[in-house]
């Protein structure tokens, strides 16, 4: 049977993040039609995303994945797939599954070729929706700016945390930096709730730990590790050590790092810029996450205990 998602009930709570994900993010117009995907485990806010596009009269169709195929998914399926080929936007809320990364890809594929403004809500939650999708996203993209000039002329970036990272990132010129504040475009899908400054490192050394979250199917696996962290040691950006109180944890990690020859390689360092989630909510993509940064780019510290000390701060040059 098919999930209406226009029936189904849901915290009224929702719906201002739906709000802003349909109007301040992805800034949907009566003209454009929509695909929304969701499953079970997101059921209800993707019916609080439905129920404001209903609200605004827009065109949208929505797919719950378990009504096509069982999980975890081997492809993306079709339907959904062919229905993206006719529409302007698309929203992702889902909860992640081992393996599901292929089907993932499938989907962004259309999304980059058709030029489509997504919102990728992996692992969207209750704390997300009423925590990080109400932020003010002009303010996201106000501080994500400022640290997006800053860091795109920047050579070396250190971060430090009480609970003993100590790591530095050297950057190239050369190196594009990106930035995600939730406010999605055609060149560029976004995650949501957006807001980080972005960019592959050319060099990254040091001691990481780990006292958030680790990404993708871990994540819900072993929860926060604000008592028991996750140590890594990095070597001209290659993982060289991985140690934990939690062997299990340890094992795994370790083994999911060494999936191929450069899964064990830092592809990504990341600032954080949504000033709404004011802690670690324990749902990611693929990142590693610590907590109260401070942060210098060129010698100048522009993050203290985890608060952006931007305003303070001379602006950078355009």
């Amino acid at each position: 049977m098919k999930t209406l998602l226009k029936e189904m009930p849901f915290d009224p709570a929702f719906l201002a993040g739906a709000r802003n994900a349909i109007v301040s993010c992805l800034r949907i117009q009566p003209n454009e039609k929509v695909t929304l995907i969701t499953d079970y485990a997101c059921l209800e806010i993707g019916a609080a995303l439905a129920a404001e596009m209903e609200r605004l009269g827009l065109n949208y169709h929505a797919f719950t994945f378990e009504d096509l195929a069982p999980r975890p998914l081997a492809d993306m399926p079709g339907e959904i797939l062919a229905d993206m080929e006719t529409s302007d936007v698309s929203m992702f809320a889902v909860k992640a599954q081992p393996n599901e990364l292929r089907t993932r890809m499938q989907m962004t594929d259309v999304v980059n070729r058709r030029k489509m403004r997504h919102a990728h809500m992996v692992n969207i939650d209750r704390r997300i929706m009423l925590e990080g999708m109400r932020a003010d996203f002009a303010e996201v993209d106000r501080i994500s700016t400022q640290v997006w000039q800053m860091a795109s002329a920047a050579r070396e970036i250190r971060a430090t945390n009480p609970a003993g990272t100590d790591i530095v990132g050297r950057f190239s010129p050369h190196l594009k930096w990106l930035k995600t504040s939730g406010i999605i475009s055609p060149n560029k899908w976004g995650n949501l709730p957006g807001g980080e400054t972005f960019t592959t490192p050319e060099r990254v050394d040091g001691r990481f730990v780990i006292d958030g979250v680790v990404g993708d199917y871990l994540c819900e696996k072993y929860g926060d590790l604000r008592e028991t962290p996750l140590t890594i040691e990095v070597v001209e950006s290659r993982l060289r050590e991985a140690h934990c109180a939690n062997k299990e944890l340890e094992a795994e990690f370790w083994r999911y790092c060494h999936t191929d020859e450069n899964s064990d390689r830092v592809g990504e360092f990341a600032i954080g810029t949504n000033t709404a989630v004011h802690d670690v909510i324990g749902n990611i993509l693929i990142d590693v996450v610590g907590r109260n940064f401070d942060i210098w780019i060129d010698g100048r510290q522009i993050m203290r205990g985890g608060a952006f000390l931007l305003d303070s701060l001379p602006s950078p040059p355009l």
